[in-house]
Parts: structure tokens; sequence; C-alpha cells
């Protein structure tokens, strides 16, 4: 896509597809998705697409459905960022289908895709996915356009995690899903014991935490980072010194 074109026509509506995928290199933005932001900075309305997959809180969910790690993601603020969103479906069989004829990939990958990520199974789940999404995006709308919906913001969500890469990430995504579920603030909260202070800690592990920090932070959470050598006892400290009530969620190793 000519992004600069885009902003000097300046077009009432432009549509961009593939809001996940990469830029080509030398572009302005590494992602699609930050053309978008810009055009909408611009003045410009913008209809754009994503699969479902694409979702970066629902990568686990989806490599556990497909066992395919998707590589491609946008940030879930994007799409919450989206003044209406609709599903777009077909029917297992009638995508399927489509792929048979060509009309997704070209006919070297055909025999591939559906051996894996398009098995009527797989695609089942995912349309399952992206009408629970649609649901819970029309249910924002309600409670911020029709003033007498109750509204379930005084929820508050505490994710806890440690310098564990991966599990991090699980717990991560999962509470960014029932943040935005109850339109939530929510907090990633890292209790730094003596062992992993910074004369002390591993590389590698100082690059999963900054970059689950990094992840927690795209996704919508506040960071709190404190010492302490006591981490259960860190954690109720925090919830009290916050004077909230908070849903919590924790990892089981570290």
């Amino acid at each position: 896509m000519d992004f600069q074109a885009v902003i000097n026509l300046r077009p009432e509506i432009v549509v961009v597809d593939e809001l996940a995928h990469t830029n080509i290199e030398g572009s302005k933005n590494e992602k699609r998705w930050q053309d978008v932001l810009d055009i909408l900075d611009a003045g410009i309305n913008v209809i754009s697409a994503v699969n479902i997959q694409h979702i970066e809180s629902l990568n686990d969910e989806i490599k556990t459905i497909t066992g395919i790690e998707v590589k491609e993601r946008i940030p879930d603020s994007v799409l919450a960022q989206a003044d209406e969103v609709v599903n777009i479906d077909l029917t297992a069989d009638e995508l399927i289908l489509r792929l048979k004829e060509g009309k997704i990939y070209q006919a070297e990958k055909i025999e591939t895709a559906l051996k894996n990520f398009f098995k009527s199974d797989h695609i089942l789940q995912l349309r399952e996915l992206a009408l629970k999404e649609v649901a819970s995006q029309v249910e924002r709308k309600v409670e911020t356009e029709v003033p007498q919906t109750k509204s379930l913001k005084h929820e508050r969500f505490l994710a806890c995690i440690s310098s564990n890469e991966k599990t991090a990430k699980v717990v991560i995504r999962k509470t960014a899903r029932l943040a935005n579920y109850y339109h939530s603030k929510w907090y990633v909260l890292y209790v730094q014991t003596p062992k992993e202070s910074p004369n002390k800690i591993a590389l590698d592990k100082q690059r999963h935490l900054i970059n689950n920090f990094k992840l927690a932070t795209e996704l919508g959470a506040e960071i709190i980072k404190i010492e302490n050598d006591n981490v259960p006892k860190a954690i109720i400290d925090q919830c009290h010194e916050r004077e909230n009530n908070y849903h919590l969620y924790w990892q089981t190793s570290s």
C-alpha cells in the first residue's frame, strides 16, 4: 500500500486489507495496522479486515486449536478503536471449497493448508471465537451508548507473572481477554525477588521480562514492578495499597 499517497489524496474513506500483515522493508511503519492508525490521525475513515487468528490476546487459544503459532498479530487496542465491528463469515464447507478452487492460495499451497490450518474442526472453533469477539464488541458499544445499561467497570484484574517466558504470556493474554470482556482496567505485577535482582538474573530471563512487559503494555495493562522476597505477601500488600478488590491470575510455575 502506498501509505503517503493515501494521506496526500485525503479520501473520506479508504479500504485497507490485511490489517495484521507486515509492510515491505523501507516502509514508514513496520505493520499495516500502524499505517491505519496514522491514516485515522489524518482524519480519514478506514474500513479494514482482520482474521480472528490475528488478534494478539487469542494467540495461545489459536495455537491450541490449530497447532500453529500465528506470527502476524494486531494489539487488541486497535480493534477496540473501531466504531463498528461486524462478522463476515462462511461455513467450514464453503471455505474449504474456496480453498480447493484456488481462491485463497496458489495451487502448491492448497494441500498443505487442507492438512493443517484449514481443517473443518479448526474452522468451526475459529468461527466460534470470532462470534464471541464480535459479541464482546457489541456489548461494549451498548454499555457506552445506552445509559441505562449497568456497567461492570468496577471490576479489576491483576496478572501476577515471573520471568518464565511461556507461562507469563499465557497469563497476560488470558487476563487481557477477561479485562476486555468486562471492559475493565487491569494490571501486570512482577515481584522481583533477591535471586532475580539485576546482577543475578540470567540475560535470557531479562529479555523474557522485557518482552512480556511490552506485550502487556500493548494489550492495555498497567505494569507494576516491585522488589520483595515474599511474593504472596507482596501481592496482597499491593492490592491493599491500591484499595481495590482484584480478580487474581497467576502462574503455577516460575
